[in-house]
Formats: C-alpha cells, sequence, structure tokens
C-alpha cells in the first residue's frame, strides 16, 4: 500500500513538473505530456489503490479476492493502453494509419509476445485451467499459482521428486503454448485420477487369494472418494459424451518369467495420489505377510542342472 502511495505521489509531482516547464515554453508535446500524467495518475488512483487495495482487502475469500485483483489488473492494463493512444493521437486518419503501421512493425519484432498476449486472452475466455489447477504443459508438470496475461506460473512437481510432490521450483510457462501445444489438466470438472498399486506373488502362492484380499483392501480405503468420484462422473456425463465408467477397484494378472503380476487399479485424488499409493502399499505388506499361503516376490534365478566337468590325469 505504502509503495503505491508513493508511485501515485511521484505521478503528481511529476505532472506538476511539467505542468510548470508548459507554463514558461508552451509546447503541444508538453500539454499532451501532462495530460497523460494526470490520466495517469487518476487511474492509478483507481484501480491500482481504490480498487486493489482498498475494496480487494473487503473481500474475505482468498481466491475470489484474487480474482477480482486479477480482473481489475488487466482491465487497467487496458485502459491506460486506450487512454494514451487517445491523448497522443488526434486525428481519426491518423490514428488508423498509426495503427497500421505499429501493428506491421510490432507483428514482427514481437510476435512471441502477441502469441503469449492472445494465449491469455484465451485462458481468460474460454477458461482452459484456472489458479489451483493441476496441470501439464510443455512437459512441465505443477499446480498453477498465477495467470497473468502473458505468463502461467506453476508450482513445479515431479522432476527429480518420485512422485506427485512439489519440487519447491516456480516455473513461469509462456501462454502460447495453450494455442500449439497441448495441456493435460488433472483436476478440470473433477478431483480424481485412476491409479494403480503393483503386487507381484511367487507362482506358487495362492494368487487368487491374493487377488482378493488386495481387492478387498484398496476398497475399503478409497471407499469414500471412489463414492466422490460417481457423482463427479455423473456431472461430466451432462458436459461431455463419456461412457459408464467403474470406479470400484479391480485387479488384474500378468504372468511374467519371475512372478504373477496383480495390478489393483483404483480411484483416488489427484493431489493425494503418492501418499495413497504408500498408503496401500504399506497395508497390503502388512496383509500378506501375515497371510498363509501368499508370498511376496523378488527376482529369481533357478538353476536347473551344472554342466559336466571330466579331470584327466597325465
Amino acid at each position: 500500500m505504502i509503495g503505491r502511495i508513493v508511485m501515485f505521489a511521484f505521478l503528481l509531482v511529476f505532472a506538476a513538473f511539467l505542468w510548470y516547464i508548459d507554463i514558461s515554453y508552451d509546447h503541444p508535446y508538453l500539454e499532451k505530456g501532462l495530460s497523460t500524467l494526470v490520466a495517469l495518475a487518476g487511474l492509478y488512483l483507481v484501480f491500482k489503490i481504490i480498487f486493489e487495495e482498498i475494496v480487494a482487502k473487503q473481500i474475505s475469500e482468498f481466491k475470489a479476492r484474487y480474482s477480482f485483483r486479477k480482473a481489475v489488473s488487466i482491465v487497467y492494463f487496458v485502459v491506460v493502453i486506450i487512454t494514451i493512444i487517445a491523448i497522443w493521437i488526434e486525428s481519426p486518419e491518423a490514428l488508423l494509419v498509426t495503427y497500421g503501421l505499429i501493428a506491421a512493425g510490432i507483428a514482427v519484432a514481437l510476435q512471441d509476445l502477441f502469441k503469449n498476449l492472445a494465449g491469455g486472452l484465451l485462458l481468460l475466455i474460454f477458461r482452459l485451467y484456472k489458479v489451483g489447477d493441476r496441470i501439464e504443459i510443455n512437459q512441465k508438470c505443477g499446480d498453477v499459482i498465477d495467470i497473468d496475461i502473458l505468463y502461467t506460473t506453476l508450482l513445479e512437481i515431479k522432476e527429480w521428486v518420485d512422485g506427485d510432490q512439489a519440487t519447491g521450483r516456480l516455473v513461469l510457462i509462456p501462454n502460447h503454448f495453450v494455442l500449439s501445444g497441448i495441456v493435460h489438466n488433472y483436476t478440470k470438472d473433477n478431483d480424481f485420477i485412476w491409479d494403480e498399486v503393483w503386487v507381484p506373488v511367487t507362482y506358487d502362492s495362492d494368487w487368487s487369494k491374493a487377488a482378493s484380499l488386495a481387492k478387498k483392501l484398496v476398497e475399503k480405503e478409497t471407499d469414500e472418494v471412489a463414492k466422490k468420484a460417481q457423482r463427479q462422473i455423473k456431472e461430466i456425463q451432462k458436459r461431455y459424451y463419456l461412457s459408464k465408467r467403474p470406479v470400484e477397484p479391480s485387479v488384474y494378472m500378468k504372468m511374467t518369467d519371475n512372478w504373477v503380476s496383480l495390478y489393483v487399479r483404483y480411484v483416488t485424488n489427484a493431489r493425494e495420489r503418492r501418499v495413497v499409493n504408500s498408503r496401500l502399499s504399506t497395508l497390503l505388506l502388512k496383509k500378506i505377510e501375515k497371510t498363509k499361503g501368499v508370498k511376496l516376490a523378488s527376482a529369481t534365478v533357478d538353476i536347473v542342472g551344472f554342466p559336466e566337468i571330466r579331470m584327466r590325469k597325465k
């Protein structure tokens, strides 16, 4: 707040300085410069101090306050540009010519900037993702913590961390990637994803028994999130063509050279995947250790015979 008041005071002081010079020299550019500074000071007072500081603080909910400030910031940027153009360009014909020349030069020199701007407007209008969503874009994964007109800021996950947890880095993604890239949204319209926990059991184990106990245990642990996922799927089906999807845990089996692989598929909250997977793995390990006839497998080598060795006497 203090910094913005200082900025507002600086604009007023600078405007007063130009006004004093304009009295002595009476130049049209000085008049336009004075008008620009007065207009900028007035807009800064209304948008940055009154709206973003005073009004925004009356909004108690954090996300609503953030969205309000972001909207005010975008409107302020647009109004400032329009105001400056209106002050400095008087003739409509000159305005059109100026627009054409500026557009032609800037389009070549700042094409990436305009791509980012177009991407930012696309995000603002179509809401491909919003603050709080977990997305993957341009091969970067993370939680969206800020969206401005040019860049999206992510709190990065994965990378060297073995799981869907934060690395601590902030990643700035240019908005133009939403125009030509692929956006994976983990939390748009629903909060869940499917995940699997892997259970290898030996061939001499009762694999049917192992599959049954694994399914029952996972069903018990994910019952609440499965019910919530079912409700969300029904809501999604109202908006998209989506066939029925089972949300109850299921077990799939695969035979390998060393063991029988059991894959237990279940739904979980998108932000709790690693935590839930770890908890289920721990519970399954404890359960299998106490179950007769079921053994966890590890890589083994079966020796079926040795080559015949002959020794000769000389």
